[in-house]
Protein backbone atom coordinates (compact mmCIF):
# COMPACT_ATOMS: atom_id res chain seq x y z
CA UNK A 1 0.00 0.00 0.00
CA UNK A 2 1.24 3.73 -0.79
CA UNK A 3 1.80 6.55 0.87
CA UNK A 4 -1.70 7.72 -0.58
CA UNK A 5 -3.48 5.19 0.09
CA UNK A 6 -2.44 5.05 3.57
CA UNK A 7 -3.58 8.55 3.93
CA UNK A 8 -6.44 7.76 2.34
CA UNK A 9 -7.80 5.61 4.33
CA UNK A 10 -6.70 7.33 7.62
CA UNK A 11 -8.73 9.90 6.44
CA UNK A 12 -11.90 7.57 5.41
CA UNK A 13 -11.12 6.18 9.30
CA UNK A 14 -11.64 9.59 10.95
CA UNK A 15 -14.68 10.65 8.69
CA UNK A 16 -15.94 7.34 10.12
CA UNK A 17 -15.74 7.77 13.34
CA UNK A 18 -17.28 10.93 13.44
CA UNK A 19 -19.85 9.91 10.88
CA UNK A 20 -20.98 7.64 14.03
CA UNK A 21 -19.92 9.32 16.71
CA UNK A 22 -22.30 12.53 15.85
CA UNK A 23 -25.13 10.74 15.55
CA UNK A 24 -25.38 11.45 11.64
CA UNK A 25 -25.68 7.47 10.71
CA UNK A 26 -28.39 7.14 12.78
CA UNK A 27 -30.14 10.04 11.74
CA UNK A 28 -29.32 9.09 7.81
CA UNK A 29 -30.81 5.46 8.95
CA UNK A 30 -33.87 6.82 10.46
CA UNK A 31 -34.62 8.91 7.12
CA UNK A 32 -33.78 5.72 5.23
CA UNK A 33 -36.12 3.73 6.33
CA UNK A 34 -39.08 5.91 6.70
CA UNK A 35 -38.14 7.18 2.45
CA UNK A 36 -38.38 3.20 2.18
CA UNK A 37 -41.44 2.79 4.11
CA UNK A 38 -43.18 5.41 2.13
CA UNK A 39 -42.36 4.20 -1.12
CA UNK A 40 -43.60 1.06 -0.44
CA UNK A 41 -40.34 -0.78 -0.84
CA UNK A 42 -40.59 -2.18 2.92
CA UNK A 43 -43.57 -3.86 2.79
CA UNK A 44 -42.98 -5.13 -1.17
CA UNK A 45 -40.01 -7.17 0.23
CA UNK A 46 -41.65 -8.21 3.25
CA UNK A 47 -44.15 -9.64 1.37
CA UNK A 48 -41.52 -10.87 -1.29
CA UNK A 49 -40.18 -12.70 1.48
CA UNK A 50 -42.85 -14.59 3.02
CA UNK A 51 -43.95 -15.52 -0.35
CA UNK A 52 -40.84 -17.14 -0.89
CA UNK A 53 -40.13 -18.73 3.06
CA UNK A 54 -44.03 -20.70 2.12
CA UNK A 55 -42.51 -21.98 -0.98
CA UNK A 56 -39.07 -23.29 0.91
CA UNK A 57 -39.58 -26.90 2.65
CA UNK A 58 -37.45 -25.52 5.18
CA UNK A 59 -37.27 -21.81 5.50
CA UNK A 60 -34.50 -19.95 7.04
CA UNK A 61 -33.69 -15.94 7.18
CA UNK A 62 -29.95 -16.73 5.64
CA UNK A 63 -31.64 -18.62 2.52
CA UNK A 64 -34.12 -16.31 2.05
CA UNK A 65 -31.66 -13.54 2.41
CA UNK A 66 -28.97 -14.91 0.23
CA UNK A 67 -32.38 -15.37 -2.29
CA UNK A 68 -33.60 -11.89 -1.59
CA UNK A 69 -30.77 -9.97 -0.83
CA UNK A 70 -29.29 -8.62 -4.29
CA UNK A 71 -32.83 -8.24 -5.92
CA UNK A 72 -33.79 -5.87 -2.78
CA UNK A 73 -30.76 -4.03 -3.06
CA UNK A 74 -31.59 -3.82 -7.21
CA UNK A 75 -34.80 -2.19 -6.48
CA UNK A 76 -34.61 0.15 -3.77
CA UNK A 77 -36.13 3.45 -5.65
CA UNK A 78 -33.43 6.15 -6.95
CA UNK A 79 -35.16 8.86 -5.48
CA UNK A 80 -34.27 7.01 -2.29
CA UNK A 81 -30.66 6.64 -3.31
CA UNK A 82 -30.10 10.08 -4.57
CA UNK A 83 -31.64 11.36 -1.20
CA UNK A 84 -29.05 9.34 0.60
CA UNK A 85 -26.22 9.56 -1.14
CA UNK A 86 -26.56 13.53 -0.99
CA UNK A 87 -26.98 13.58 2.73
CA UNK A 88 -23.83 11.45 2.96
CA UNK A 89 -22.10 13.72 0.69
CA UNK A 90 -23.22 16.94 2.55
CA UNK A 91 -21.83 15.20 5.64
CA UNK A 92 -18.53 14.13 4.13
CA UNK A 93 -18.10 17.80 2.53
CA UNK A 94 -18.53 19.68 5.89
CA UNK A 95 -16.31 17.36 7.55
CA UNK A 96 -13.49 17.40 4.35
CA UNK A 97 -13.74 21.30 5.03
CA UNK A 98 -13.25 21.33 8.79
Amino acid sequence: MGKADANANASYSQVHKRFIESGEWDRIMTVMSSKLNDSGWIDELHDQAKERARTLEQPSFQTILEELGPQGLNSVPLAVKRDIMNLIRQYVEKQVDK
